[in-house]
């Protein structure tokens, strides 16, 4: 039951987004951006922690995920080492899912060959 729950959560998710490119003008940088503010905005609100015990991975993988990691990281920072751990916590919480984005972009880009649309 847990598969299914992933499943549907996360393609609500992705199906917003995808509602959100079709039918408005608002481009898909922008909707990233407004995903990851929603999951920041979970995360200062206490609400993503029992949302991700339900959904699991299907909140936890999608962009919403990665911006209550940022926001996760930047709270405890600041609990930490002060006003400071605002700028440096929430890379430090995501630095090696960013590292793995660099490293396997790095890897395709010598893999495939681009092409101009």
């Amino acid at each position: 039951m847990q598969y299914l729950w992933v499943f549907l959560i996360g393609g609500l998710i992705c199906m917003l987004g995808e509602v959100l490119i079709i039918t408005t003008k608002i481009t898909s940088a922008r909707i990233l951006v407004a995903f990851v503010l929603v999951g920041v905005l979970l995360q200062a609100l206490n609400l993503f922690e029992p949302i991700s015990r339900f959904a699991g991975a299907g909140i936890n993988v999608p962009i919403i995920g990665f911006g209550a990691s940022l926001a996760k990281g930047a709270m405890g920072a600041v609990k930490a080492s002060g006003l400071l751990g605002a700028f440096t916590g929430g890379l430090q919480a995501t630095a090696g899912g960013i590292a793995a984005a660099i490293t396997f972009a790095f890897l395709f880009s010598l893999i495939c060959k681009s092409k101009t649309k």
